[in-house]
């Protein structure tokens, strides 16, 4: 039953991650660990390379109908890349359970700026966020990314949209090809110590393709006040796990 549970987390996790621009290991890394029945630091490092061949997969309807600002990828990627770096570094003297909470709250205010589409700039022809203010949201992406060991989508996704003023689905289709480069220094350190099982790899790989494919063609037929109501509705719930995780830990 492995393989098919496997390429079942796959789809569903490659659904999201095409549908919300984020890279799906919200659902796999507990697949991982509770269906699959990995130990937890295989759970955390499996789905890492699973997110190149979903980012393939999904960033394909996005960049059809033009909704993937290569000017945004190019200055959020190196300098997340280089922050998800230090965040991994930093695990050992930060306490992630509250850093993780804060976090939380932080999406939740900006899954209501997403949801209602209020707050942030307003993006225009001639107007585009500033490089300044990329390589910062990159940073911060970049950093909650390595610390956390999250893909940075939900910080990516609000902070382009709700705060730099880019449109939904052109934020969505950025992220999702941002979380490639972000993910590569986790990817790069969890294969050296061992901690990735290549077989579940593969299962996973074999259901995230497809499922990548579906989310993203559904994200760019939405209409906006839908689609604005479904990432806002998907972050929201995001927020509320994260800060009930959270809070149980740390009151725990």
């Amino acid at each position: 039953m492995h393989p098919l549970l496997g390429v079942l987390s796959g789809l569903v996790s490659g659904v999201i991650a095409g549908a919300f621009g984020v890279g799906g290991a919200i659902l796999t890394t507990p697949a991982v660990q509770v269906l699959l029945g990995a130990p937890p630091i295989v759970a955390v490092g499996t789905p890492l390379p699973v997110i190149f061949p979903t980012t393939l997969s999904g960033s394909v309807a996005y960049r059809r109908a033009g909704e993937i600002d290569g000017r945004a990828v190019r200055w959020l990627s190196l300098p997340g890349a280089a922050a998800a770096a230090l965040g991994a570094l930093t695990t050992k003297v930060v306490n992630p359970h509250a850093l993780l909470l804060a976090t939380a709250v932080l999406i939740c205010w900006q899954a209501i700026l997403v949801g209602t589409g209020r707050g942030g700039l307003r993006q225009t022809a001639a107007s585009e966020p500033s490089v300044p203010a990329l390589i910062l949201l990159g940073i911060v992406a970049g950093f909650a990314s390595g610390l956390l060991g999250i893909g940075g989508g939900i910080v990516l996704v609000p902070g382009l949209n709700a705060l730099l003023g880019m449109p939904l689905k052109r934020a969505l289709g950025t992220s999702l090809v941002v979380i490639a480069f972000l993910v590569v220094p986790g990817t790069i350190v969890h294969a050296l110590l061992g901690h990735i099982d290549w077989a579940i790899f593969g299962w996973l790989t074999i259901g995230v393709i497809p499922g990548a494919a579906l989310g993203s063609r559904w994200t760019i037929r939405a209409r906006e006040r839908t689609l604005r109501l479904v990432v806002g509705s998907f972050l929201g719930v995001v927020a509320a796990a994260y800060g009930a995780l959270e809070i149980h830990h740390l009151v725990g």
